[in-house]
């Protein structure tokens, strides 16, 4: 869902406030838009793939316990 212009303003304000002294040209307002964009969208998938890693985890695999603890090995 996207923010309604009223609510962007402030986002692109803090966005660029952020953003720009790790940039080495000034950010324009649209600069701002799309990293905000952008970073929304990340987070969006990265959100998207631990539900579904939730709902459908993956078998274990080379040692790793089901439980997500890797199995000790001993030498010698």
């Amino acid at each position: 869902m996207k923010p309604s212009h009223a609510e962007s303003r402030p986002l692109i304000g803090r966005t660029h406030k952020v953003w720009q002294s790790r940039m080495s040209r000034t950010l324009t307002d649209e600069d701002a838009r799309q990293i905000a964009e952008n970073v929304t969208g990340l987070f969006t998938i990265l959100a998207e793939w631990a539900s579904d890693a939730k709902e459908n985890p993956a078998p274990a695999a080379d040692g790793l316990a089901a439980s997500g603890r890797a199995s000790r090995r001993v030498s010698g």
